[in-house]
């Protein structure tokens, strides 16, 4: 079926292509164009379905009204929630999103910032996995409007919206050594250089030092993304039997949490009884379970949002904002569950 065209509505309607052109393209009040002309010309191309080229449109106006959004792995279910909740907060403004993984690999998000610029976004976001900060400094340089979600580069003077990581993961040691629990395993992924799980990892450690708990490296164990399945096993059998013994467990991310879930039971261990467990990130599963199981519930939707009121301030006053940026570090919760009672 050949696609409609400007020249075939206004063929449709006896006008001119270039008043077509400028009534679909929102300049109709702009050039005196009267109201019921307008509306003839949107009922027509809604008529004959018309499909504006983006592209096109955005060489020609300076805008494709979409967004790009790079998260890290879509099937995480925290990073789904939050591409979700940018994609309705977007619509809102009247933009789309065009959303891309990078599967936490430098090389492959360096490749798909480079694809959104040229499909001509007017924006970004991203939670980047990038290990130097290179590109982010080259979309500073090049004035892209970008916002930074969930991870950081505390280095660089840019937009970004986050949670509160250190603050959370001291909260969940003093509660677990407050519950009489003293030998905490910590379960991080990796790459161990984002800026999430480095601030997680010191509020774990300030914690213990600061409760008079002496910080053993035999408790914290790294686990690889795309290998949490295969290294889960040993790493729990370390942690949880002699000569370490942990009594406790703190997963940094969800995946991690129901990877571990299910060794604990094929270990045939109990919770609490035998190990206590806290996740870093709650889903509704976790509330499902029994015993119930303790998280932090971080603010996704609020950073969601943020994010995306961020952007299109930038992208609606450009070169205003260069040396006021936004930054915001949002708290997180401590859902306790039965997951960590000792009592």
């Amino acid at each position: 079926m050949k696609k409609t065209s400007l020249s075939d509505i206004a063929k449709a309607l006896g006008v001119s292509k270039a008043l077509v052109s400028l009534v679909l393209n929102d300049r109709g009040d702009e050039v005196g164009i009267n109201k019921e002309t307008q509306k003839k010309v949107v009922r027509m191309a809604r008529k004959m379905n018309y499909k504006p080229n983006m592209v096109a449109r955005g060489l020609r106006l300076g805008a494709s009204k979409t967004i790009g959004l790079i998260i890290p792995n879509i099937a995480n279910l925290f990073f789904a929630r939050i591409a979700r909740v940018i994609e309705d907060e977007a619509g809102k403004y009247d933009y789309r999103v065009m959303s891309v993984s990078s599967d936490e690999n430098p090389e492959k998000e360096t490749g798909l910032i480079k694809v959104l610029l040229e499909r001509q976004i007017d924006g970004l976001i991203l939670a980047s996995s990038l290990k130097d900060r290179t590109e982010i400094m080259n979309l500073k340089r090049d004035r892209v409007p970008f916002v930074l979600i969930d991870r950081h580069f505390p280095q660089i003077k840019c937009n970004y919206v986050i949670t509160d990581n250190y603050h959370a993961a001291y909260n969940v040691v003093t509660h677990l050594i407050n519950q009489g629990f003293k030998k905490i395993g910590l379960l991080k992924i990796t790459p161990a250089y984002l800026t999430p799980i480095k601030l997680r990892f010191e509020g774990y450690r300030d914690a213990l030092h600061d409760h008079g708990i002496r910080f053993d490296k035999r408790l914290v164990k790294e686990i690889p993304f795309g290998g949490i399945k295969n290294v889960m096993e040993q790493s729990l059998t370390e942690l949880l039997f002699k000569p370490v013994s942990a009594d406790a467990l703190f997963f940094l991310n969800n995946d991690l949490t129901i990877a571990g879930l299910g060794v604990i039971s094929t270990l045939g261990l109990r919770i609490p009884q035998d190990v206590a467990i806290v996740s870093f990130d709650d889903l509704e599963l976790f509330r499902l379970l029994y015993p119930p199981v303790t998280a932090v519930a971080q603010p996704w939707q609020e950073m969601a949002k943020e994010a995306v009121r961020i952007l299109i301030k930038e992208i609606q006053s450009p070169g205003k904002n260069n040396n006021n940026k936004t930054q915001i570090m949002l708290p997180a919760r401590l859902e306790v569950r039965k997951s960590c009672s000792k009592f």
